[in-house]
């Protein structure tokens, strides 16, 4: 139940928290004035964008309760219409600075990249979309497992006491890649912290299931009293946006059950953490994308396809090992 709280806190307060993404490409004098000409005119050069022609049924009108009151479908067309100024005033920066040697900049916190079929990050898009199947198919795996495969208890409950949980996670997977996958496809403010603050949620999360998981936290109780100081931790980390240390923490934790733990597939967690300390390295040292498609976040998102496959098939073989030692543990208590 603490588990909905942290969901609700973070769905209730995350329209309020600002996400910082300035960057030094959308601080250039001449990019800010062509975006702001481009708002007023709709075109840039010969290019122009019907989008940012507003009629008079969408201009806002006064009424209570709210004031100015903006219709969705007009305020859906300046969002366009931003967005199409932005990218392509960001492709004439661009090739203005090639043309005088420079390297490439970032825009609003973002790599330039090639839009196909107007997606803005096609790479990072696919490689989400990928992520987000390999969670359902997991998911759904562990589900059927669970209740279809293995023997329950009365009421038909499992004997894996985190079944749950990882269900709550395989949720919470779902909701983040869906966000990523959305957020790469097209730029929209109100997207782009649905997709943050649900990465962050599903980080969070993640630390908490790793810490009752690798400590065997069985009683009730005791798995309410650890999240509580987590909670303030990883709402703390809505506020800054600190992916890193999430990602280290979780990392680490299931680094040392590995390394301790003798259940059957360890070497499956050893795996995973190894080649995900690996893939946080992308995080740190940032690149350019290549051929202005494949970035380190691009890469980072590929990596994970396949470990998504192989964590899955360790949380069903951790339900598997435990739910047969529940069993033993029964039977010789009789």
């Amino acid at each position: 139940m603490l588990n909905c709280y942290v969901i609700a806190f973070i769905l209730v307060f995350s329209p309020f928290i600002a996400i910082s993404n300035a960057s030094a490409g959308d601080a250039d004098p001449r990019y800010r004035n062509c975006v702001e000409q481009c708002e007023e005119s709709g075109c840039i050069g010969k290019r122009c964008f019907p989008n940012c022609k507003i009629s008079a049924d969408e201009v806002p009108v006064v009424g209570p309760p709210w004031g100015m009151v903006e219709p969705l479908y007009a305020r859906w067309k300046k969002g366009h219409c931003k967005s199409n100024c932005q990218y392509y005033c960001m492709l004439n920066r661009e090739k203005e600075r090639e043309l005088l040697n420079k390297d490439p900049e970032k825009y609003h916190g973002k790599w330039p990249f090639k839009r196909i079929y107007g997606i803005q990050d096609p790479a990072s898009m696919v490689f989400s979309s990928l992520n987000l199947v390999m969670h359902f198919h997991g998911w759904m795996s562990f589900f059927t497992l669970i209740y279809n495969k293995l023997p329950l208890k009365a009421r038909k409950r499992p004997y894996y006491e985190y079944a749950s949980l990882w269900h709550i996670y395989g949720l919470l997977s779902l909701n983040s890649w869906f966000w990523s996958a959305i957020f790469h496809s097209r730029y929209c403010e109100l997207i782009e912290k649905l997709d943050y603050f649900s990465a962050v949620a599903l980080l969070g999360y993640s630390l908490i299931l790793a810490i009752l998981r690798s400590f065997n936290v069985k009683d009730e109780a005791t798995r309410v009293m650890i999240p509580a100081p987590l909670i303030s931790f990883v709402a703390t980390h809505i506020m800054y946006l600190n992916f890193f240390k999430l990602d280290h923490g979780q990392l680490a934790t299931w680094a040392i059950w590995g390394d301790f733990s003798h259940h059957p597939s360890r070497w499956k967690i050893r795996f995973v953490v190894l080649i995900s300390g690996l893939a946080m390295c992308l995080q740190i040292y940032d690149f350019p994308p290549y051929e202005g498609l494949l970035d380190a976040q691009a890469l980072r998102h590929a990596i994970t396809v396949p470990l998504t496959y192989l964590w899955w098939s360790f949380i069903r073989d951790d339900a598997t090992f435990l739910t047969s030692e529940r069993l033993k543990n029964s039977k010789k208590s009789k």
